[in-house]
């Protein structure tokens, strides 16, 4: 931190200070056009990025997808996760994979790992309220690299994770109706790749406030064709997260944008994403009014029929923007 307080100064001199000195506020930043925003690592501190930064050559070469590392969890072993090899079917077999449980995969995004608090809170989550199979995504050869070379490698994680999957329920049996893809952030957008490798066969696909930086109109994004039923979380939208609507059903909790109730900092709106999912796995409280249109998400005066948002149910379906007003601490 000492020495992120004293680059600061020195990049505002280079460039003309086109950003906000305080670590994690991103008043200055206008979707499309500026070159620097601040973006929180796996445990939440804010890191200045520069979005024309160029890609690392050598890391986006030797860490891509083929790299992923997939981690499982049950309640047999809640905390220490047993590794799944893709291509090698005694990984599997001597592990406490169950294909007749539901299977629920977790991808973290830019700047995290599989230890990464997203990863354990959903994780936990799951857990502790239903007998399913983990699978906790580590990315984190690629995602550590700077954003730009993370945001290209995110098809091939993609594209890797869904060709593991495949392999997976094909080789150790399981049903794509009872496969639930969450995606935190970049993750987000990495799951939905994932999908679409699938042939969008996995029942549900949650994406948590999907990257906003690069990620506006392009095909590598999180959409409908990524699974069965397609929904997002957003928190942040504008900033750190999209604000369009790129699922089936969209949730714009407190009008889907910075700040979000008890965040001092908007970093902590996009973190906010995950905080409300782990929530609503274990209470399914939040409760979604149908928008007309994006002004009434953006406004929350959405007054529509009822939808709740996030929860576990492989069952769920819908179409639409809803929004709600949540609280400001656990469990909102």
């Amino acid at each position: 931190m000492k020495l992120l307080v004293v680059l600061i100064p020195l990049l505002a001199l280079c460039y003309g200070a086109p950003f906000s000195l305080i670590p994690g506020d991103n008043s200055h930043y206008v979707e499309g056009q500026s070159r620097f925003i601040w973006m929180p690592d796996g445990e939440g501190i804010p890191h200045l990025v520069d979005l024309d930064e160029p890609v690392n050559d050598e890391i986006f070469r030797t860490r891509n997808g083929a790299n992923n590392q997939y981690w499982l969890f049950t309640r047999q072993n809640p905390n220490v996760a047993q590794i799944l090899v893709h291509g090698n079917a005694d990984s599997v077999r001597n592990s406490n994979y169950n294909p007749n449980r539901p299977l629920k995969v977790i991808a973290h995004g830019w700047n995290n790992d599989g230890n990464s608090n997203v990863n354990k809170r959903i994780t936990a989550a799951f857990l502790d309220t239903q007998d399913v199979n983990v699978i906790v995504l580590d990315w984190r050869g690629l995602a550590s690299s700077n954003y730009i070379t993370s945001s290209n490698g995110v098809p091939s994680v993609g594209q890797y994770l869904g060709d593991f999957l495949v392999w997976l329920l094909n080789t150790a049996g399981g049903n794509w109706n009872n496969v639930h893809l969450v995606g935190h952030s970049l993750g987000a957008h990495v799951v939905g790749n994932a999908g679409r490798a699938a042939s969008g066969r996995p029942r549900r696909v949650t994406g948590l406030d999907p990257a906003g930086p690069r990620f506006g109109g392009s095909s590598n994004a999180l959409d409908v064709n990524s699974g069965q039923y397609v929904e997002t979380i957003n928190t942040d939208g504008g900033l750190l997260g999209i604000f369009d609507p790129i699922g089936h059903t969209n949730f714009y909790p407190n009008g889907g944008r910075n700040p979000q109730p008890g965040c001092w900092i908007s970093t902590c709106s996009h973190s906010r994403a995950y905080d409300l999912f782990d929530s609503s796995v274990r209470t399914d409280h939040f409760v979604g009014r149908r928008c007309n249109d994006l002004n009434e998400a953006r406004n929350n005066q959405c007054t529509g029929s009822t939808l709740n948002m996030g929860n576990s149910n492989m069952s769920k379906s819908g179409s639409g923007l809803y929004g709600l007003t949540t609280g400001s601490s656990w469990p909102f």
